[in-house]
This record gives structure tokens, C-alpha cells and sequence, in this order.
């Protein structure tokens, strides 16, 4: 007779449980990016994420609806974590990101790609794996992210009840927290620029002094730490010049925010949003100029289409006609694939034009792009670099259209003050806020730039060496700089000293903001805030 075999008993469904899983390799990666100083970590909301994607969920559909939250959700979070600009002020700028050139969009995708930092997170997820069949990976994630809720890991500077050294902070001109600790900052940015909007400098009638032109020459990505980058902050070119400034804070890390700064240098330093509201004449520089007796003239060697960079110059108060770039060569491409005129070129034709005008005194502005992140070269074996390759030979060729053009107006024996003043840094070299290129974030290596100055003429004999300056500056005393200038001429058979002309100017703490991003420094220190998160100290 044939046995039965016994009924097995039905088996229960497997239960959920509480357990991260492969996430757990999300996680170990941003440990490490943390760890390698490239995010920051908003801990309180990784840990409501980890605790989303512990959840026992039962039926397999449920599952698979929460994985088609997680994964978007993964990618916000994760670039939330990062030190990229909020990406509200990514899509603001799309037309402007959409006119980027393939080949530039290729090089800074390149640029975000750092090989050591990948072979060491595929290491990182080699061991997680490993480990995973010994120990619970996932249970030492959530407690790590305890661990960093709990010391609150995003802010990078000290704990609100640490004290900031408020006399240091005097000593150097910054503008002392209010009650001496981190929380306070917010109110000593206003302070700062409430004391900056009581400030102001006026330029002397010129008529009675001997006629001299005034010629800035705004460049577009330059810093003292770009030029340490490349070797190049001893250059022979700065040994030209009569006056040469150190820690001038040009404030902003853009375009359009640095023409507005220094047309409006006559007044003191603004928050970022004030730019884009109409002041008076007073506080505009060309106008200013204009009443003190000095024809205004404006000039650029690119047609300043992008970001309404044209548009925003001519609201300043600078009428006068664009050189003509008629029969000019274009050495460069921009960006958007943009002409870019030779600096000697339109400098020269400009200078051919002021030769036969009859206005004893003229101010220039003229802005150059020649720097500019993504430019390239037309032709010639330079045309094969990369932007970021052909940094260093645009610098070389700027330095030396320049040294020929201050040469011609000397040789021509007329007088001239020629202000070498950048925009902002190229950010060459970045940092763990921010890849190389980008300047979302205005930092010191960003806006102190290099000032200098130098004096013209058949008569104008300095005594001594050229005055290095120190101090802590920004506009408003380049604006007392040419305003002593123009009060006491450095032309005459007596000569002139460069401390004649130093001993008065106004230092300013420094204080650099952009669209959702301020920097401001307290002693030996700088702090960051970034939109509306609490500050944190800058490294």
C-alpha cells in the first residue's frame, strides 16, 4: 500500500524588515566625498531619508513605487549636499548656460570628474560589499548619521557659543559681531552696509590742474591668486607700475556685478541686490568724472551681448559711442563662440581717435574678455588647447598689449593715469566649495584682484620705488586715489611721491557677495552663508 507523504504546512510570507540594503552604497559614498572635504551633509534630512528607505514595506508593488521615489529623491538630496549653486538659480540661468558652446559644456563636465576621487569610491563600495557578508553595513550608516545629526556636520564653523576675537576683528577693519559670536553675523553685514552707505568720495574740478587722461582697464578673470597659480604674481608687468595694491576686494565674482561695482566706486560698497536699484550721479564713476572736467569714452573688445552686460555698463551713466571694431582681427572665441577683438587693437584705435580730439582730459572705460573662462583661440597652435590650457599665453599676450600700449601713449608724450583694475579672479585652481571655473561663490582667491596704477607723462618722475599697498581696500579708495591725483598733480619738474597720495585712503572690511552667497571676514577668519542656511566658517 502506497504511504502518503506528510502535508508540509503552509509557509507564512517572508516579512519585511527594517534594513537599508543596497542604499547602504549611497551612503558609504557620500561618507567618503564628506570625508574628502567635496559635499557638505545636511544630516538631519539624509537621516529622514535612510529612515524612508528602511520603512517595512510588504507588497512588492509598494516597494517598487518607493525605489521610483528614492532614486530622484537620492539625486535632489545628493546635490543638495554639494556645494553647487541651488538649482532655483541653475534653471534662472539656463538661457544663459544654453548659449555655451559644446566644446566648453565637454570641458567643464570634464573638470567635475576627478579619476583619483573615482577609483577611491569604487574601492569604497568594493570593501561596503565585502563587509556586508560579515557585519550590518547599513546599521553602522544610520548610526553614523546619528552621530553627524547630532554634531550637526553641515556647519563647518565653530558652535554659535564660541566667541569670535571682536578686537582682532577691528584691527583689520571688519565690522565686529554684535554680541561676539557666529549668530551675529547677519547683523554685522548690516551694520557694514549701513556704515558704507554714509560714505562717499568727490572729485576736484580739474580745469586748473595740469590735463591728464584717466583709462581703466576692467579685465575679466584675474586674481593675485590666479597669477600664484601660474607663477606669475612677480611678472615684470606689475614692476611698471607706480602704485600696486594687494588686497583690493573687488566684491563681486561676475560680470555684470563688478561693472556695477566699479562704476559706482564713488560710494561706498552695496549688498548684491542694491546694484540693481538707480543711485544718484554722485555715486556713479563716469559721470562723476564728467563733472570734474573729463570727457567720457568707453570701450571694450567684446559686443557685451551676454547676460546684457552692454545694456547694464550703459545704465551707469556711460553714453558715449563704442570704439568701432571695423577691419579688427578676432584672435579669440568666446564661450558662445562670441568674437573677441586683440586688446592692442582696440586699445590703439582708441588711442589714434584721442590723438586728434580736442577735449584736454578724457576718462575710458574699457573692459576686455580676453581671460575669460571657455575662450580658444581662432588659429595657430593655440587653437588645440583647452580654455583652461590657454590661460596662461592669453595672460602673457594681455601683459604684453598692454605694456605696448601704455609704451605708445608714452612715446606720444602725453599724460595719463592708467588703473589696471580686474573684474574678478578665473578661479584656476577652485576649491572644495567650488570646482575650478566656477564663481557662484565670490571667495578671497576670487575677488582680491590686482590694483595698479601708473603714471604717465614727459613730466612725470616718481621718487623712490613703486608704492606696494597692503591695506585692506576696495572702490572707494581707488575713487580717493584718483581724486588726490587729480587734487595734486604728479606732473611737474619736481617729481612726485607715491605716499603723497596713499596716506588718506579709506579701508574697507571685506565683505563679497553674489546671488545667494555672502562672504564677510572677522579677524584672521572668513565666514560663508549660502541663501538662507546659518553661516559657517570659509577654509
Amino acid at each position: 500500500m502506497d504511504v502518503l507523504p506528510a502535508a508540509t504546512p503552509p509557509t507564512s510570507p517572508k516579512q519585511p524588515t527594517m534594513r537599508l540594503g543596497a542604499w547602504s552604497a549611497y551612503f558609504v559614498i557620500k561618507f567618503v566625498l564628506l570625508w574628502r572635504g567635496l559635499i557638505g551633509l545636511h544630516a538631519l534630512e539624509n537621516i529622514a531619508f535612510a529612515a524612508f528607505l528602511m520603512m517595512p514595506i510588504g507588497p512588492l508593488v509598494g516597494r517598487r513605487i518607493r525605489l521610483a521615489i528614492a532614486i530622484p529623491a537620492a539625486m535632489a538630496l545628493l546635490y543638495y549636499d554639494t556645494w553647487l549653486p541651488p538649482i532655483d538659480r541653475v534653471l534662472s540661468q539656463a538661457k544663459q548656460l544654453s548659449a555655451f558652446s559644446v566644446t566648453y559644456v565637454l570641458e567643464l563636465i570634464g573638470r567635475l570628474i576627478n579619476w583619483p576621487v573615482v577609483a577611491m569610491l569604487v574601492l569604497a563600495l568594493v570593501l561596503c560589499h565585502i563587509a556586508d557578508r560579515y557585519i550590518r553595513v547599513g546599521f553602522l550608516v544610520v548610526a553614523a548619521l546619528l552621530v553627524l545629526t547630532l554634531t550637526d556636520s553641515r556647519r563647518l564653523g565653530p558652535p554659535a557659543s564660541t566667541p569670535i576675537d571682536t578686537q582682532s576683528a577691528q584691527l583689520t577693519g571688519a565690522p565686529p559681531a554684535s554680541a561676539g559670536n557666529p549668530d551675529d553675523l547677519d547683523n554685522a553685514l548690516k551694520t557694514f552696509y549701513a556704515q558704507e552707505a554714509k560714505r562717499t568720495v568727490n572729485f576736484p574740478n580739474a580745469e586748473s590742474s595740469v590735463p591728464f587722461d584717466i583709462i581703466f582697464i576692467h579685465i575679466c578673470s584675474l586674481s593675485w591668486d590666479d597669477l600664484q597659480s601660474l607663477g606669475m604674481d612677480q611678472h615684470p608687468f606689475w614692476s611698471g607700475f607706480d602704485f600696486v595694491f594687494h588686497h583690493f576686494n573687488s566684491a563681486a565674482s561676475y560680470s555684470g556685478p563688478a561693472a556695477l561695482r566699479i562704476n559706482r566706486a564713488t560710494c561706498g560698497q552695496t549688498a548684491h541686490q542694491a546694484l540693481y536699484s538707480p543711485v544718484s550721479d554722485q555715486c556713479l564713476l563716469m559721470p562723476s568724472l564728467k563733472k570734474s572736467g573729463f570727457e567720457t569714452n568707453f570701450a571694450m573688445n567684446h559686443d557685451g551681448h551676454f547676460d546684457n552686460f552692454l545694456t547694464l555698463v550703459r545704465q551707469q551713466g556711460i553714453a558715449a559711442p563704442l570704439v568701432s571694431f571695423d577691419g579688427l582681427t578676432v584672435p579669440l572665441r568666446g564661450f558662445d563662440n562670441s568674437p573677441i577683438y586683440g586688446d592692442l587693437d582696440v586699445l590703439s584705435r582708441w588711442f589714434d581717435g584721442r590723438q586728434t580730439a580736442s577735449n584736454p582730459r578724457v576718462a575710458l572705460f574699457y573692459n576686455t574678455i580676453s581671460l575669460h573662462d571657455g575662450n580658444r583661440y581662432v588659429s595657430g597652435a593655440a587653437a588645440a588647447l583647452s580654455s583652461t590650457d590657454s590661460y596662461k599665453p592669453r595672460l602673457e599676450k594681455l601683459f604684453s598689449d598692454l605694456d605696448e600700449f601704455m609704451a605708445k601713449i608714452g612715446k606720444s608724450g602725453r599724460r595719463a593715469l592708467v588703473v589696471v583694475v580686474p573684474e574678478h579672479g578665473a578661479a584656476l585652481r577652485g576649491d572644495k566649495f567650488q570646482i575650478a571655473g566656477l564663481r557662484e561663490i565670490a571667495t578671497p582667491a576670487i575677488t582680491t584682484v590686482p590694483l595698479a596704477v601708473k603714471i604717465i607723462g614727459p613730466d612725470a618722475k616718481r621718487h623712490g620705488a613703486p608704492a606696494q599697498i597692503d591695506a585692506q581696500i576696495s572702490y572707494l579708495a581707488l575713487s580717493q586715489l584718483i581724486a588726490n591725483l587729480i587734487a595734486t598733480s604728479p606732473y611737474g619738474s619736481t617729481g612726485f611721491n607715491t605716499a603723497d597720495y596713499t596716506a588718506d585712503l579709506p579701508t574697507t572690511a571685506y565683505v563679497a557677495q553674489n546671488e545667494g552667497a555672502a562672504i564677510m571676514q572677522h579677524g584672521s577668519k572668513y565666514y560663508l552663508k549660502l541663501d538662507k542656511e546659518p553661516w559657517q566658517e570659509y577654509n
